[in-house]
């Protein structure tokens, strides 16, 4: 009898692949639904693995050599070696009548074609250790990729596991891995609170929710500033909040009405300041939000970037922003994709820690602080947001 597993993402496809290597006289044992092992099951929907049967071994079916396993593979290069090893006695026996030149030549051969079967195992293994594919990636690469990971992170994060030489799981490694990468830090809730970042982010929606969460869960007194005055509908939609919130709210036009402003608000207990979307190319337009940060003294600035800003835009953004000194990010719209690669790339070329995430639009309800552990989870595709 001849049993073989296969792990397949259908039933439909489990059934043309028995019964095109079994034939139509297999049978299926059992079948249940896994994750692959390794590092790679944490990115990966759950598969079936099926167990089929067939009596006869003459209805078994190889319709090419080539596309045996590796671990077959493994194994005949195994008998070949063993049976080399076996005939070199053999070979030394019968060329005793010949010189001692031809029985050095033969040896020399014999061991030069077990040293290149040893050669070719070990290369083999490593495909079947890496499960480099055919494309010459191996599979935790193709799944980081699939993550939308930047591939200057994923080059990283495969070093960091190949330096541990702990002997732990290898899910281990990369949890561990991803760790040392990411940090997290329990907002500050300073006098002034600054939100800045590009256009489009979620500022003004963001800074409503924080407005929302410390008056009315913390019952702080809560006063909100604006100086977006350029995007249409932006004082508007925020002068709304204030009103519904019933908390104190103003516009700042020029940098000179920013002290005198904050000093009209010096009985709240936080102040939160929106700030106007900026391109980060742009360096008169940073130079003159870094203006009006400044004369707040604020020492609790927040750099807002979106889920789903682009790997290519993470990068020039962050390093753009960097002379508002903004000392911790919070990334927004989190429920507008379905992978948190984002969230990796963002706070390592920001290298600050991540301060809130936002999830959705309610005000006050979608926003929320992450331990390390949440932030792995979610980066590894183990937990989702929504």
């Amino acid at each position: 009898m001849i049993i073989k597993k296969y792990v397949v993402n259908s039933m439909n496809e489990a059934m043309t692949r028995i019964r095109y290597e079994l034939g139509n006289e297999a049978v299926i044992i059992s079948q249940r639904k896994i994750r692959k092992k390794g590092i790679i099951g944490f990115f990966s929907k759950k598969v079936i693995e099926v167990t089929a049967a067939v009596d006869n071994k003459n209805k078994y079916k190889e319709k090419n050599a080539n596309n045996l396993d590796i671990s077959d593979s493994l194994e005949a290069i195994k008998k070949v070696m063993d049976s080399e090893r076996k005939s070199v006695p053999k070979v030394a026996e019968d060329n005793n009548r010949n010189n001692d030149a031809k029985e050095s030549v033969n040896l020399q051969n014999s061991d030069y074609l077990i040293s290149e079967m040893k050669e070719m195992k070990g290369i083999l293994s490593s495909f079947v250790s890496t499960g480099i594919g055919s494309n010459g990636k191996s599979e935790l690469q193709e799944r980081l990729e699939n993550s939308d990971l930047n591939s200057e992170i994923i080059e990283d994060v495969i070093s960091r596991i190949k330096l541990d030489k702990r002997e732990v799981d290898e899910n281990e490694k990369l949890k561990e891995a991803l760790n040392c990468m990411v940090s997290v830090t329990k907002p500050k809730n300073e006098k002034i609170i600054v939100l800045v970042g590009p256009t489009g982010v979620g500022k003004t929606t963001t800074i409503a929710k924080l407005a929302g969460r410390l008056s009315l869960i913390e019952k702080k007194k809560v006063g909100l500033i604006t100086v977006d005055t350029y995007r249409i509908g932006a004082v508007d939609q925020l002068r709304t909040y204030a009103d519904i919130m019933n908390i104190p709210f103003d516009v700042v036009f020029s940098i000179k009405d920013m002290e005198k402003t904050i000093e009209n608000m010096k009985n709240c207990d936080v102040i939160l300041v929106d700030t106007t979307g900026r391109s980060s190319k742009n360096v008169m337009q940073i130079s003159e939000l870094r203006a009006f940060v400044e004369k707040t003294n604020s020492e609790d600035i927040h750099l807002v970037m979106g889920a789903s800003t682009k790997n290519s835009d993470i990068k020039t953004i962050v390093e753009g922003y960097r002379v508002l000194n903004y000392n911790s990010i919070i990334v927004t719209k989190l429920d507008e994709t379905s992978t948190y690669g984002s969230l990796l790339n963002i706070l390592s070329y920001g290298k600050k820690p991540l301060s809130y995430v936002t999830t959705g639009q309610n005000v006050p309800d979608d926003i929320r602080c992450l331990n390390c552990e949440e932030l792995v989870n979610l980066i590894m595709g183990v937990e989702t947001v929504c």
